[in-house]
């Protein structure tokens, strides 16, 4: 039996190896973030002595005159109309629950999703009856927040047809500050795998569907067997995710897709290994490093 033996060696990170020209103001909790009075306090902050102070570790961020401290690893704060990836864990009476990583568990009622076939009308005692049928404890679905309750709960809907039930891939769990915020989190990546990026932290990877099919309301999954070629990108992408996550770089399409491509003279097994790791996600910065500038 090969046995693989590796040393420690103590390693730059990635994030010093190459500089951005906008540095982030990181603090820490009782850090002063200002001493002018004209600012206005807001998430991730208090005031002390007529200083502004921070009350968690991460980035401070200025939207006008409102500062607040984005925490750089936390449970996910949800807000209207973004895309999130949860596991249905209970069904109720005319809803279901479902984890999405948030303090609370959101809540997915049964008017907000569509039925069967498409059909419009009022949710009668036989779809309340049914509802383990569309969906039960442990399936996967996606979807949008609609609104955020006073504490803090996410309701949830499903009524667009790209909304529903997973079916066959892979789920990767990353901090939710990971996410880029972009207009669209469902991408078609040339490699020939979808990708699902949701807001929450929760990141879908499934083989790219050859037709959509429309008429299913969302709740049918496709269970045909997946090529090995498939495989192996989704595994690639997973690998990739993962590598990117650990030196806390954004993840958004564009990041991916280049992570993927300086991966390819590796071994899908060898691309968690830190020497490994660090080569391409220092490549992936690099290259986006070019584009921005």
């Amino acid at each position: 039996m090969a046995v693989e033996v590796r040393l420690p060696v103590a390693r730059k990170r990635v994030t010093e190896s190459v500089q951005l020209d906008n540095t982030r103001h990181l603090v820490s909790p009782g850090d002063t973030i200002t001493t002018d009075t004209g600012f206005m306090r807001g998430h991730g902050t208090y005031m002390e002595d007529e200083k502004l102070l921070a009350s968690v570790a991460g980035v401070v961020e200025h939207v006008n005159k409102l500062v607040c401290v984005r925490a750089l690893k936390t449970r996910y704060n949800g807000e209207v109309g973004d895309v999130v990836v949860g596991r249905v864990t209970e069904v109720q009476q005319r809803r279901w629950k479902v984890d999405t990583n948030s303090r609370l568990d959101s809540v997915l009622l049964l008017s907000a999703v569509n039925l069967p076939g498409g059909e419009l009308r009022r949710r009668s005692a036989e779809d309340e009856l049914a509802m383990r049928s569309y969906l039960q404890e442990g399936d996967l679905i996606s979807a949008e927040v609609q609104a955020v309750y006073s504490d803090g709960a996410l309701s949830m809907h499903t009524r667009s047809l790209k909304y529903g039930k997973l079916g066959q891939g892979v789920l990767v769990q990353v901090s939710p500050s990971l996410i880029k915020r972009r207009k669209t989190h469902f991408h078609n990546l040339p490699c020939g795998a979808s990708i699902i990026l949701g807001n929450n932290g929760f990141i879908w990877l499934y083989p790219t569907p050859e037709q959509t099919e429309d008429e299913a309301g969302g709740f049918v999954t496709n269970l045909e067997p997946i090529s090995l070629t498939d495989r192996e990108v989704i595994s690639r992408l997973r690998n990739c995710i993962l590598a990117l996550a650990a030196q806390q770089m954004l993840l958004y399409d564009t990041s991916i897709l280049y992570c993927y491509e300086a991966s390819m003279t590796h071994m899908i097994k060898d691309i968690l290994k830190i020497e490994v790791m660090e080569d391409i996600v220092l490549e992936t910065r690099q290259r986006l490093v070019e584009q921005e500038s």
